[in-house]
C-alpha cells in the first residue's frame, strides 16, 4: 500500500509570486505542442503549415483551453458551487479544468485560425492532433502533484492512500490517466497520422481515441458531481460527456474515407501523386477533322 507524497503544489516562490506545479504542467504541454509542431512541419514541407502558423495556433490554443477548460468545469461539473462563489470561477491556479470543455474551446479557436489563413477547418485539428496527448498527459501529472481526481477504492497492491480525503487505499487514477490519455494516446495519434490520411480522419481517430481511453480510466477514478448528477444510468460524467466524442469520431471516419475521391481544398496538399495531363495527339498530315474533332 502506498502514500500520496503530500507535495507542495507551490514549485518556486519568489516574494508574493507563486509559481505552481499545476501551470508548469501546461507550459510543458505547450512547449511539447511547438516541438512537435515543427518536427511535423519540417518533416513535411510540401504540406500548407509554417512555424508562423504554428505559434498562431498555439496562442488561439491557449486562449481556447485556459477560457473552455474553465468554464466547461464551472459549467459541467460544478454549477451550483460557483453560483454561489463566483470569483473562485476566475481562481484558474487552484485546478479545476475539464477537458471537454476545453476542447470546445480549442476547436472554436481553431476555427477563427483557420478562417484567418482561408484553410479547411479540418485540415487544421488534423495537423494539431498528435500534438495535444503529450500535453494532456502533463496535465495528468499535474492533478497528481496536486493529488486531485483521485480514483476509487480499491485492493490491489499498488493501491494509494490519500490522506486529506480519507483513510482508504484508492487507484492512482491520474497516473493511469497519464498512461492512456497521454502516451498511448499519443503513440495512437503519432503513428496514425504518420501516413497520409482523408482530410478528417486524424481528427476523427483522435474523437474516438479520446473518448475511449477517458472512459476506460473513469471505471477507476471516483465519478465527479455532474449537472446530471454523480452517476446516471451506472455511467459517470467523464463517460457521457466523451460517448458523443466516440459517435462524432466514427461519423467523422466514415464521411473522411467516403469523400477521399473529392478534390483537396485550395492551401492543402494533395495525398495523390501529381500526373501530368496526357498529350493530345497530333494531327497526322492529310488526315480530315471529324466531328468530334469540331468543338
Amino acid at each position: 500500500m502506498l502514500v500520496h507524497p503530500q507535495f507542495d503544489p507551490v514549485a518556486i516562490s519568489l516574494g508574493p509570486l507563486a509559481i505552481r506545479w499545476y501551470g508548469l504542467m501546461y507550459l510543458l504541454g505547450f512547449a511539447l505542442f511547438i516541438l512537435l509542431g515543427r518536427y511535423r512541419i519540417k518533416r513535411h514541407p510540401e504540406r500548407a503549415f509554417t512555424t508562423s502558423m504554428l505559434d498562431d495556433m498555439l496562442f488561439y490554443g491557449v486562449l481556447g483551453v485556459i477560457l473552455g477548460g474553465r468554464l466547461g468545469h464551472v459549467l459541467f461539473y460544478q454549477p451550483g458551487y460557483y453560483l454561489q462563489h463566483p470569483l473562485e470561477v476566475f481562481a484558474v491556479w487552484q485546478g479545476g479544468m475539464s477537458f471537454h470543455g476545453g476542447f470546445l474551446g480549442v476547436i472554436s479557436a481553431m476555427a477563427l485560425l483557420a478562417r484567418k489563413y482561408k484553410l479547411q477547418w479540418l485540415a487544421v485539428t488534423d495537423f494539431i492532433a498528435p500534438l495535444v496527448p503529450l500535453g494532456l498527459g502533463a496535465g495528468r501529472i499535474g492533478n497528481f502533484i496536486n493529488a486531485e481526481l483521485w480514483g476509487r477504492p480499491t485492493d490491489v497492491a499498488w493501491g494509494m492512500i490519500f490522506p486529506h480525503v480519507d483513510d482508504l487505499p484508492r487507484h492512482p487514477s491520474q497516473l493511469y490517466e497519464f498512461a492512456l490519455e497521454g502516451l498511448a494516446f499519443f503513440a495512437l495519434m503519432w503513428i496514425y497520422s504518420a501516413k497520409a490520411r482523408p482530410v478528417g480522419a486524424v481528427s476523427g481517430m483522435f474523437l474516438i481515441g479520446y473518448g475511449v481511453f477517458r472512459s476506460f480510466a473513469e471505471f477507476y477514478r471516483e465519478p465527479e458531481d455532474g449537472f446530471i448528477g454523480v452517476m446516471t444510468l451506472g455511467i459517470s460524467m467523464g463517460q457521457w460527456l466523451s460517448l458523443p466524442m466516440i459517435a462524432a469520431g466514427a461519423g467523422m471516419l466514415i464521411w473522411a474515407y467516403r469523400a477521399k475521391g473529392s478534390p483537396p481544398s485550395p492551401g492543402l496538399e494533395s495525398h495523390e501523386p501529381d500526373r501530368p495531363d496526357r498529350p493530345s495527339k497530333p494531327d497526322r498530315p492529310g488526315r480530315k477533322k471529324s466531328r468530334r474533332d469540331l468543338k
